[in-house]
């Protein structure tokens, strides 16, 4: 599977983002939900207002999720951006180029509006992100495995625990 990032000659420059992105061959498609500046115990980052911070989070947010299902920010195709302001747009761009391949960006689309889901947040990004066959099996398989280990402990610690209380698990 090949992914091929084009920006055609008869229209003008991008900054920062691929116009078309072809995907072709066997593959998987993974839409990642909105990701806010939020940290693992659901509060927005930094102080009230910073933009920079927010920004960083979700990111870092989205890489997360991606992680989950195997892939990584080179396997996103398209991101959608959601600001409450759109002054943020050279604060955005600066986070953004640190987490994308600037090489061959997602595309993109940037949108500003008056507020988001939650008090406060002042960035959201969204993607799509397409991982080859292969990768997407080992994926598959990994996760598999891990969740084999899961049940299996899980039944291990029931008959430890039937034997303790002198019952047989059933």
């Amino acid at each position: 599977m090949a992914n091929k990032f084009l920006n055609p000659k008869t229209m003008a420059p991008p900054p920062g983002y691929t116009y078309v992105v072809d995907t072709m061959g066997p593959a998987r498609t993974i839409y990642i939900a909105g990701q806010l500046g939020l940290d693992i115990e659901n509060r927005l980052v930094g102080a009230p207002g910073d933009f920079a911070a927010q920004a960083e989070q979700a990111f870092v947010n989205l890489k997360f999720a991606l992680a989950a299902v195997g892939a990584t920010m080179n396997d996103v195709v398209k991101i959608n951006n959601y600001l409450v302001d759109m002054t943020h747009m050279p604060l955005f761009r600066e986070v953004r180029d640190r987490h994308v391949n600037v090489k061959s960006p997602p595309a993109s689309t940037t949108v500003g509006i008056s507020q988001l889901a939650r008090p406060g947040a002042l960035f959201e990004i969204e993607a799509i992100a397409v991982v080859p066959a292969r990768a997407a099996a080992a994926a598959s398989s990994s996760a598999s495995r891990r969740s084999s280990k899961a049940k299996s402990a899980k039944a291990k610690s029931g008959k430890k625990a039937a034997k303790k209380s002198g019952k047989k698990k059933r």
